[in-house]
């Protein structure tokens, strides 16, 4: 997949007055550390409890975009507000048309587009590609600004993992949704023989 142009969002009522969803720079992703800290150290949203380095992140960057899967940043008046990414859902070959979202917002700016115009941008990148399927595991099952922006996006509830993870001293769920890209089960890809 080819990186695409930049793609400027309004924002919605109360939201913030115009966000720029890009590529991801390696430059970027100190803005997406900053950010992805905070959930890990006070969310649920995601189940790591140590924020990762960010040496990490920047390896974590390469792999996306080396599978040719979209790494993309939310930008407002210079400042990174949010990031996604879409990685493999499952190693095992015949899962190679399906993936899975990830989707973050920087602290106090939830509800206000910047989800929105990140997960749209990233399912229309993905439906450009090979991929079939796209899987949202939502961690924690009252997490419904999530839910919600992923039924926004089309996904449909599929199931609730109950208590499978512990974080924070608590038991917590995760919500499992998917959404079907292009032409989803629709058809079988062609390959080439050669």
């Amino acid at each position: 997949m080819q990186p695409q142009e930049r793609s400027t969002y309004a924002a919605s009522p109360g939201g913030v007055s115009q966000v720029v969803i890009r590529d991801a720079a390696e430059e970027d992703v100190t803005g997406v550390q900053r950010i992805y800290a905070h959930h890990v150290l006070h969310g649920l949203a995601t189940f790591e409890e140590i924020p990762p380095s960010l040496h990490e992140l920047l390896a974590r960057r390469v792999s996306v975009i080396t599978a040719g899967l979209p790494y993309l940043i939310a930008e407002c008046s210079g400042e990174i507000v949010g990031y996604c990414h879409a990685t493999s859902y499952h190693p095992r070959s015949a899962y190679r048309h399906t993936i899975e979202d990830s989707v973050y917002v920087a602290e106090g700016l939830c509800r206000r587009g910047i989800g929105s115009a990140l997960l749209a941008t990233l399912v229309s990148r993905c439906e450009s590609g090979p991929w079939r399927q796209m899987i949202a595991y939502i961690g924690n099952s009252a997490n419904t600004a999530s839910i919600a922006l992923h039924r926004r996006m089309g996904f449909r509830l599929v199931g609730t993992l109950s208590s499978v993870g512990l974080k924070s001293g608590r038991w917590v769920d995760v919500v499992l949704m998917q959404r079907s890209l292009a032409e989803g089960d629709g058809t079988v890809p062609v390959y080439s023989s050669c």
